[in-house]
């Protein structure tokens, strides 16, 4: 009786083990399944997605050009009516000089408002030349996969190397972060506080980001928020200017895109953080980097930040010293031979693209050039690249 109790409970056992062995099995086949599936979807998006891109662009188009004839046609119409008004007026005021003196008053106010809408300033785009003196940059001292040097003076591309090849530009986000917030934050607001959250300082912990050392509550300046973004490359600095600037991270990144859209650059630069951090739909080129960092060194608050070697931070309860940060770049380029000096700069990295950089600086004479790298070995190897590209081809 004990032997076949025992063997009624082996068999139990081994029918559990085998059910357990079943249902895991299933299990495994069900997560290879979802796996196919998501394989064959991502397949599927990224053989149809040019085509539904472009089909929208056609679209957008014809819908435009649609637009255009519309108008043109309602414009005509105007232009018709108003040149029939206008003869009418011209055969009555001929006989009446008084008529005649109204019209002179009443048009006065036309042309002074006509006057005022051509002072207004359309939004400045730049670009950079390309022409048969461009050097391709094929120095083995330079690492760096990608490469641009630009004479800002004449916006011309002295040397290049991959310029307008799509690269992951990591930190040097910042400096369109920094830039789109200077002009949407006014001067007499920089000495405001905000209140550092706990989303913010969570934000730069949980994506392993560098930063400045804000503590969560901990009430900050705005303008410690600028130099906090560019000096340290702070990720809490960063999120915490796009929550005063634009009342949230998302909203930020929108404005940050839409000054790419004013600069000319959204066909070929996206972002999706204003932190820079890996994503396949945040990307730019050498070439776009070397636009924006123009575009902020006209900026003056911004290139006060880019500038600063060392800065430190207003004292609060929980750092009554201060912080005190350093743009490791500026500091470490500062006593290498580049021929001239470098004014301003902003490094990044990230796994997916390695070290990058772009400098701004003054050569032979005051003359302003433009360097950007990406794709170094280390961030040391990254400053050398640039000595290298400043020392060799700037005439």
């Amino acid at each position: 009786m004990e032997i076949e109790n025992r063997e009624i409970k082996q068999n139990t056992d081994f029918d559990d083990i085998n059910a357990h062995q079943a249902r895991r099995a299933a299990r495994l086949a069900r997560l290879r399944e979802e796996k196919r599936r998501q394989e064959r979807r991502r397949r599927m998006i990224k053989k149809y997605l040019p085509l539904g891109i472009g089909a929208a662009a056609i679209l957008i188009l014809c819908i435009v050009g649609i637009c255009l004839v519309v108008k043109g046609k309602q414009d005509k119409e105007q232009l018709g009516v108003y040149e029939e008004q206008t003869a009418s007026a011209e055969t009555e005021s001929s006989a009446d000089p008084a008529a005649i003196e109204s019209e002179t008053e009443s048009a006065m106010p036309q042309e002074s408002q006509m006057a005022e809408e051509e002072t207004v300033k359309e939004p400045e785009t730049y670009s950079f030349a390309f022409t048969q003196d461009t050097a391709a940059i094929v120095s083995e001292e330079v690492i760096s996969s990608h490469a641009i040097l630009v004479d800002e003076s004449t916006d011309t591309v002295i040397a290049q190397k991959g310029a307008t090849e799509r690269i992951s530009p990591a930190s040097m986000t910042k400096v369109l972060t920094v830039l789109t917030a200077a002009e949407l934050i006014p001067e007499e607001k920089l000495d405001d506080t905000f209140t550092m959250t706990l989303e913010i300082t969570d934000y730069a912990y949980v994506n392993d980001c560098s930063g400045v050392g804000f503590l969560k509550d901990e009430q900050v300046t705005v303008r410690d928020l600028f130099y906090g973004t560019i000096l340290p490359s702070g990720a809490d600095a960063a999120v915490g200017l796009a929550f005063y600037a634009a009342g949230s991270h998302e909203a930020f990144v929108e404005k940050m895109n839409e000054k790419l859209q004013e600069l000319g650059l959204a066909q070929t630069t996206h972002f999706t953080n204003c932190v820079g951090l890996y994503d396949e739909a945040h990307y730019s080129t050498v070439y776009d980097m070397a636009i924006i960092m123009k575009a902020a060194m006209q900026n003056p608050l911004c290139r006060e930040v880019l500038s600063a070697h060392t800065y430190t931070t207003t004292p609060t309860p929980e750092h009554p010293d201060g912080i005190v940060i350093s743009n490791w770049f500026l500091r470490r380029i500062e006593d290498k031979d580049t021929g001239g000096e470098v004014i301003g700069a902003k490094t990044g990295f990230v796994v997916q693209s390695k070290n990058c950089a772009v400098s701004y600086g003054s050569f032979a004479g005051g003359t302003p050039y433009i360097c950007v790298t990406a794709g170094s070995s280390s961030s040391w190897r990254c400053i050398y690249d640039h000595v290298e590209i400043y020392t060799r081809y700037i005439p």
